[in-house]
């Protein structure tokens, strides 16, 4: 399956997000964590959007985005 870039780009931006939370604790990490559930939702309200326009389940779409994702580079955590 051919993932668009911008689903990858969304995906990727959420997960750097999410390791940004390492090592914070108290407000910085309260407000991290909100930057990183703004990023998880804008990713997963464009696979949804891409789910419903080619007629794909949204799962399959999520897949194939998180796989393209770690298939370009490793986590951002580690």
């Amino acid at each position: 399956m051919d993932v668009p870039q911008d689903l990858i780009s969304l995906e990727r931006a959420a997960e750097e997000q999410r390791a940004r939370l390492a090592g914070l604790d108290g407000e910085e990490f309260e407000a991290q964590q909100r930057a990183w559930q703004e990023a998880a939702r804008a990713a997963q309200a464009a696979i949804a959007d891409h789910a419903k326009v080619s007629g794909r389940p949204e799962e399959v779409i999520e897949t194939a985005v998180k796989r393209a994702v770690r298939q370009a580079e490793e986590d951002p955590a580690e």
